[in-house]
């Protein structure tokens, strides 16, 4: 399968005609939730939620049997700058582990049932600092956001994507601040764990980033000038996940920060997509508020790696289960009201 575009403007059309959920189905879902053997509302956001993936996937009875979990791995040319706590070289070694199923995401998205599929983006040739120039040219950027739509598998049912990078915190900070304001200070954080001198030096190399690319307003551009392949193949992942009105768990901070690029293009480039949880990476919450997304868990995470998205699958699963499989009051003969 070749993507559906072959430059940033036919990826542009694709976010500016997107396709909405079933009304039908919503309706019908809504209906069906209003006669389960249970007072109304009690089963509280989970009825929100099935009622919601039940109107991308066009039906009232919606099931989840084909979870598809996605990692994407790139290298950032901005770890020069010692943005990290760890080398670059860990990268490509998290791939490996991915690969022979010793990661946390492996026994995730086994517990749960889902694929998993990793896909290392030219880990040999990091993205540029973008401090010094753009991180990305347009074709990098358009190769890793055909990597990304051609990933999702068209018979998957759910998507959750997530990534491995080191200086990835540093990039998704960059996008997060140019996509919806505020200073470096404010989208910050310690990511893979670095002391207050690596703080300091985060800080200021998003803060020079920022400034060197302060003229750019389109998301894809600053996807281009301040992201990374994983990023934007998350991207492009997500996008092709709108074209199957497949609904799409997102992962942590990282993952949050590269969908904003799309939001910016399009506010409602996200609509087919709900949070897995609230990050402890410290401006996961002021994102998530930026994208108007609640998480349905808060577990202090900061794996990355698609493991908040993965875990947040238990909580759609049986959201969808009670939705599909609970009788309602007529069906068992329980007097309603």
């Amino acid at each position: 399968m070749s993507a559906a575009f072959s430059d940033l403007t036919q990826f542009r059309e694709i976010l500016s005609t997107l396709v909405a959920p079933a009304a039908a189905s919503l309706d019908a879902a809504a209906a069906r939730n209003s006669q389960l053997t249970k007072p109304q509302g009690a089963l509280g956001t989970l009825e929100d939620l099935a009622i919601w993936y039940a109107g991308w996937r066009g039906t009232d009875k919606p099931e989840i049997r084909r979870p598809q979990v996605i990692v994407f791995a790139g290298n950032h040319g901005v770890t020069v700058q010692g943005v990290s706590a760890f080398p670059a070289e860990v990268t490509a070694q998290m791939v490996a582990n991915f690969e022979h199923g010793g990661a946390a995401i492996n026994q995730l998205a086994n517990t749960f049932g889902a694929r998993l599929d990793v896909h290392a983006l030219s880990l040999e040739t990091p993205t540029a600092d973008f401090t010094q120039s753009p991180a990305m040219t347009e074709d990098e950027l358009l190769e890793a956001l055909s990597i990304g739509w051609q990933s999702v598998d068209e018979t998957a049912d759910v998507l959750v994507v997530g990534e491995m990078g080191i200086g990835n915190t540093t990039s998704a900070a960059a996008l997060a601040a140019a996509c919806f304001g505020g200073s470096a200070e404010d989208w910050v954080g310690r990511g893979t764990g670095v002391d207050d001198e690596g703080l300091a030096t985060k800080t200021r190399v998003v803060a020079e980033g920022l400034s060197r690319n302060a003229q750019i307003n389109d998301g894809l551009e600053i996807l281009r000038c301040l992201g990374g392949r994983e990023l934007a193949a998350m991207c492009g992942a997500i996008a092709r996940a709108r074209d199957l009105r497949l609904p799409v768990v997102l992962d942590g901070f990282i993952c949050c920060a590269a969908a904003g690029c799309l939001a910016k293009v399009s506010n409602s480039s996200l609509d087919h997509c709900v949070a897995g949880h609230l990050s402890a990476e410290g401006a996961h919450g002021r994102l998530l508020k930026a994208l108007g997304k609640e998480p349905l868990l808060s577990l202090g995470l900061r794996l990355g790696e698609a493991s908040g998205g993965t875990l947040a699958l238990g909580v759609l699963k049986a959201a969808v289960a009670c939705l599909s499989g609970m009788a309602t009051f007529a069906e068992a003969g329980v007097a309603d009201g």
